[in-house]
């Protein structure tokens, strides 16, 4: 294994988590989106006309609604919104993924999650597929967005992040690989980093320590790959076997990585615009 990783062209993976490691047809994301429109209705109390245009609008132009609301002016606690729009949603449809599991650990390189989730969202899922232990590190929103009172110390898992600060009611025990990639330094101005952001991604790549043109970068959405591609990453889009500006491979299902992907298992060209031809079936998920 030490030799395979010697001659690896690629020396670390960046993947996306939400629709990433899993579909888009779990349905998790439309519950997340009716969280959110929830909150903005009871929380904000943002006319119900309005709610689900703004939540988009604000989504397409923000990254993330949460950074669209903040950027509008509304005030409300980043560990509230969380659990309110993470803390419902039905976990219980998302399954183990031994398949995916075992391809991640047959991989010799680093592998990192960047998300603009918050870290307990990133903690249950990937408990919940059964990925806990296959990531060196998470970078989420408690990274990119630090509270005023953080450390940014290592914690005893190789983990770099933040050790004093929890999402309400939770706690980090339950997945380690969940505990944050740390490094920034809080944002007084009060606006949100986040995916597509191309300053975000440029973060990700200084707090994780990774040198772009040795990483690939995964991700669902056109938008952050277009950010990744603009940062000096190699990209690969996954859930849609149609290659976008930016994307270097297109992948119909994140299990296609070993047949449109040979070169991470071995010393390889660079990579090639290719298109996954068939999608392995995930029926290991709800």
């Amino acid at each position: 294994m030490e030799t395979v990783a010697h001659e690896a062209k690629y020396e670390c993976l960046l993947f996306d988590m939400d629709d990433t490691l899993y579909p888009l047809s779990s349905g998790l994301n439309l519950a997340c989106r009716k969280n959110i429109e929830d909150y903005m209705l009871h929380h904000l109390q943002i006319e119900e006309s309005q709610v689900p245009k703004m939540c988009l609008e604000l989504y397409k132009e923000y990254g993330t609604t949460m950074a669209g609301l903040k950027a509008l002016g509304y005030k409300f606690d980043d560990d509230e919104f969380h659990a309110y729009v993470h803390g419902r949603l039905p976990y219980e449809i998302l399954k183990p993924d031994p398949l995916l599991r075992n391809l991640l650990l047959s991989m010799p390189q680093r592998k990192i999650i960047l998300t603009n989730a918050d870290k307990a969202h990133a903690a249950r899922v990937l408990s919940r597929l059964g990925l806990e232990d296959c990531f060196e590190g998470v970078v989420c929103f408690e990274t990119l967005n630090p509270p005023p009172k953080q450390n940014g110390s290592a914690d005893g898992h190789g983990n770099f992040g933040e050790t004093d600060s929890n999402t309400e009611g939770e706690s980090d025990s339950s997945a380690d690989t969940a505990s944050c990639v740390g490094g920034r330094k809080p944002n007084s101005k009060g606006r949100i980093l986040c995916k597509p952001s191309l300053e975000a991604i440029e973060a990700a790549i200084k707090i994780a320590n990774m040198d772009p043109k040795r990483t690939i970068f995964l991700d669902d959405s056109a938008r952050n790959i277009a950010a990744g591609k603009a940062a000096g990453l190699h990209t690969v889009l996954v859930g849609s076997p149609v290659l976008v500006p930016g994307a270097d491979v297109a992948l119909e299902s994140i299990h296609n990585m070993r047949e449109a992907l040979p070169e991470i298992w071995k010393d390889g060209d660079k990579l090639e615009p290719v298109l996954a031809a068939t999608a392995v079936e995930t029926t290991v998920l709800a």
